[in-house]
């Protein structure tokens, strides 16, 4: 029996002993939560990218093939092929995004990596973080709910007016999943600002913690200043739908206008919630497999996190190029667009540097996370023009923002959830994942990326519009769509391989000792392999030389006080 930062006293069970169903449902533990974090995101995963498959299958064909409907579970044939596409564009993004990478990076690494990190036997409120993770799982389960109701919703993962509306769709199954989501999000960074503020282990300064803390802090900043204007934003899309009010019907008043800034105002912020701790797990791995101090950390931190922080909010109108503003702040925005690369730049060559001169071990995490160097590339680069207003224009509505955003994010953000697992799989199951299907695993699902976006990017370019299930106006795009499918086949392939491998390594993988990786982090340092509840043997107090990165003795020594 443990007492709870918030005095509540709590079983956390033990992590050493034998499943029990109920421990795992009533458990305040927060390496537990985190794990049902990545059980419930991961499922996420699977069922976005079932949709994902439908989206692809449609278009490899100019012309309709109708196969879409038996993706969004339209055995009946009672949808048409658009509202079948539309509805499955609809769950792939929503639930990419706020079911898979949001709840996979701030709900399970953040759970269960930052108590183990700053010394912390748990979070500040453990009680609050069991019922955010339930409050996630209800969100899940009224987003499949859509999948079994006659009148889905099919408003892509925005919900723009007047379509969500004055159609029939089901705008509320949409505004109650963005509201638990969001909720659950709330409740999350609340606990974990207090937890890495009131909770460090005596001794730990703030530039003494891990990079994948401070990007968590960050983004916990970015969800408790942002996701109330969501949720101001959907509430009042429900009730010009359902309560007869006029907030976005220009004919009474309205601005359809309005819900775009109040949606991008947070979403793009979003984008950043998603990326920060993506690129945390990127400096654990890199630092730990270089066995290298983070090259430039405090111009990393106060120059690359904050500098992130401060610009993200002034970011959003580039999602409305094309909608209607005023040219000034199309030239306001392309210049804060700008801005906000350079912290990002900043953040990419302290990578670089932390690896120069490494003893680099290429671990399957580590695979991941330099797949994850090309990617950035890539999406930045292709960014450049989607930030000048004289492109923007051109390409806005193309396939080029589609391979962009998911080279620059959606993949970038997917490689280090995986590496992520990888890398602290050991700290979950005692045992080790690596092996030969881990790397065939990635092999084949970073070869599939790479045939699925590239030619996206090419026919971007010559103007295919996004979003068309049919394309008969541009017969000529059809063989890069036929590759297109031909990869996320593959990619569908080589996440089978990785989550079988995931189970057959928790099951009889082969057992590692407490520091398998040789780090100078405290979760591997002065844990068990599996900690237990309380997370430390005894308090951890750390000297002030004290860093997570001090890899200056090649023993694995930890430079820590007790």
């Amino acid at each position: 029996m443990t007492v709870a930062t918030d005095g509540i006293p709590e079983d956390t069970g033990s992590s050493h002993g034998g499943f029990k169903l109920k421990e795992w449902i009533f458990t305040t533990d927060h390496k537990r939560i985190g794990i049902m974090y990545l059980i419930g995101s991961i499922a996420a995963l699977l069922v976005a990218g079932l949709m994902a498959m439908g989206i692809r299958i449609e278009q490899t064909y100019v012309g309709e093939s109708g196969l879409i409907q038996y993706f969004v579970g339209d055995f009946a044939g009672n949808m048409t092929t658009g509202d079948a596409y539309n509805a499955a564009l609809y769950f792939h993004g929503a639930a990419m995004i706020l079911a898979f990478l949001i709840p996979g990076l701030t709900g399970f690494a953040a759970n269960y990596l930052v108590p183990l990190m700053i010394g912390a036997p748990d979070v500040a409120f453990p009680r609050i973080n069991a019922l955010s993770l339930w409050l996630f799982w209800m969100g899940i389960l009224v987003a499949l709910l859509s999948f079994i109701i006659p009148d889905a919703p099919d408003i892509m993962w925005t919900g723009y007016p007047p379509y969500s509306i004055t159609t029939s769709t089901n705008t509320a199954f949409y505004v109650f999943t963005v509201h638990l989501l969001g909720f659950a999000s709330i409740l999350g960074a609340v606990n974990f600002l207090v937890t890495i503020i009131y909770m460090r282990a005596p001794g730990m300064g703030w530039n003494q913690m891990n990079m994948f803390v401070w990007t968590t802090f960050a983004a916990f900043i970015i969800q408790l200043i942002f996701v109330p204007v969501l949720a101001a934003a959907v509430t009042l899309l429900l009730l010009d739908k359902y309560a007869g009010t006029n907030f976005y019907n220009p004919d009474a008043g309205g601005d359809v206008l309005l819900y775009q800034n109040l949606f991008w105002f947070y979403s793009h912020p979003a984008v950043y919630v998603i990326f920060l701790p993506a690129m945390g797990i990127m400096y654990e791995v890199i630092a730990t497999m270089a066995k290298n101090r983070i090259f430039n950390y405090k111009v990393a931190v106060w120059g690359g996190i904050i500098g992130i922080l401060v610009i993200t909010g002034e970011v959003w109108v580039h999602h409305l190029y094309i909608a209607g503003m005023p040219n000034w702040i199309r030239i306001g925005q392309m210049i804060t667009t700008l801005m906000i690369s350079v912290p990002v730049g900043l953040m990419v060559i302290s990578w670089w540097g932390t690896l120069y001169k490494g003893s680099i071990t290429y671990s399957t995490a580590m695979k991941y996370a330099s797949a994850n160097m090309f990617l950035v590339l890539v999406g930045g680069l292709t960014g450049i023009p989607l930030a000048m207003t004289s492109m923007t224009v051109h390409l806005s509505e193309t396939s080029f923002i589609h391979a962009h955003f998911h080279f620059i994010m959606a993949l970038f953000a997917t490689f280090s959830m995986f590496a992520a697992v990888y890398h602290w799989f050991p700290k979950m199951t005692g045992r080790s994942a690596e092996g030969k299907l881990a790397d065939a695993a990635f092999y084949v699902t970073f070869l599939g990326t790479q045939l699925t976006f590239w030619p996206l990017f090419i026919i971007g370019i010559e103007g295919m519009p996004r979003r068309y299930w049919n394309y008969e106006m541009f017969p000529q795009f059809e063989p890069y769509h036929m590759v297109a499918t031909i990869g996320s086949f593959i990619i569908a392939f080589g996440a089978a391989l990785m989550i079988l491998n995931w189970i057959k390594a928790a099951i009889n993988g082969p057992k590692v000792g407490a520091n398998p990786w040789k780090s100078r982090s405290l979760e591997w340092t002065h844990t068990d392999i599996i900690a237990g509840p309380g997370n430390f043997p005894k308090p951890v107090t750390v000297s002030e030389d004290w860093t997570p990165y001090d890899y200056a003795n090649a023993d694995g020594t930890p430079n820590t006080s007790n």
